[in-house]
């Protein structure tokens, strides 16, 4: 990897990361689920830091009426509050929406679970606010809503980007880089699949933790006397994206977990989500590759002196994600 790309690139990532934290996924999620004929229990989670001073606030139909809500429970990273509701009519061929998405430029997931067995759903944004319950979901309404929720995951999650751009720092561009990040999305997207259908099982914190200290193994591989060496991972590195790519795919399983699969549309949902969390890996290293060629020659003179710059700046937060994940494991 040219030196001059790698001081670029975390020169940026390190003025990123004053600002940002790493990745805990906490969506806004409305999950409305029908207990009896005209009687739902309504579950809205919303994260603990607001992006703006007018809170979130989901907003029903008309023809329902509801008791007060249960007392506000912490979850991870989020806020989750429960009631429960009567719809005199039901809610099929009723609109429901969400206010505040302007302001907190959010995306919310809302999902209405029948008793029948039937899952409807939609992303709410600030351009499409509403959703109409129609008497069943379209399979392509499933792949473009799951795309989406996959897409916006993992370009939210700093320690997923730099894990990738550390291959990047490690690899270079061109075949190599296509395998390697290959092997990385072919790693997660075993371990995504066993965990959202349920077939293995993990401690939440550990897995974050891990995620953080394998930021701080890549970080190790792009030292410069390491990068020039011709160690195993040097000309394999596909065999550490891959393995490392199982414990990322166990974060993204909690992502899907926390919003559900679509009922009789599984497959459908878990094949869009990974194709949306592949097209914003390769969306983000595209946007990288362009800046390098934008401003590489801003550095010329100085890229030898800083060059040991990539290797520091994420090695510094790896370790720093590290002690927080531990602290909260513990």
């Amino acid at each position: 990897m040219n030196k001059w790309f790698s001081l670029c690139l975390f020169l940026g990532a390190g003025f990123v990361s004053v600002s940002a934290e790493a990745h805990r996924f906490a969506p806004s999620l409305l999950r409305i689920n029908e207990t009896a004929p005209e009687q739902y229990r309504v579950l809205w989670k919303t994260p603990q830091k607001a992006a703006s001073s007018t809170p979130l606030q989901p907003l029903l139909p008309e023809n329902c009426r509801g008791a007060s809500a249960e007392q506000p429970e912490f979850e991870g990273t989020g806020v989750v509050v429960v009631w429960n509701v009567e719809c005199e009519g039901g809610l099929i061929g009723q609109e429901i929406s969400v206010g505040g998405l302007a302001e907190n430029r959010a995306s919310i997931m809302a999902m209405v679970e029948l008793s029948d067995g039937r899952v409807l759903q939609a992303t709410l944004s600030e351009s499409d606010p509403r959703f109409t319950i129609s008497e069943k979901a379209s399979r392509s309404a499933v792949f473009g809503q799951y795309l989406l929720i996959g897409f916006e995951h993992i370009l939210g999650g700093l320690d997923h980007l730099l894990f990738v751009l550390g291959l990047l720092v490690l690899v270079g561009t061109g075949s190599r880089l296509f395998w390697t990040v290959t092997a990385f999305t072919l790693g997660h997207s075993v371990t995504l699949s066993l965990a959202s259908l349920g077939y293995i099982s993990f401690p939440v914190a550990i897995i974050e933790f891990a995620i953080a200290f394998s930021i701080y193994v890549v970080a190790l591989e792009i030292v410069p006397e390491r990068r020039k060496g011709d160690g195993l991972i040097q000309s394999h590195p596909w065999w550490l994206a891959s393995g490392f790519g199982l414990l990322h795919g166990m974060g993204f399983a909690g992502a899907l977990t926390e919003i559900g699969l679509p009922m009789g549309e599984v497959p459908m949902a878990l094949f869009s989500f990974n194709v949306g969390i592949e097209v914003g890996q390769i969306a983000f290293l595209v946007v990288v590759i362009i800046l390098w060629r934008l401003c590489e020659r801003l550095i010329t003179g100085v890229s030898d002196r800083l060059q040991w710059a990539p290797a520091y700046i994420l090695g510094s937060l790896s370790v720093m994600w590290c002690f927080e994940r531990l602290v909260e494991a513990l």
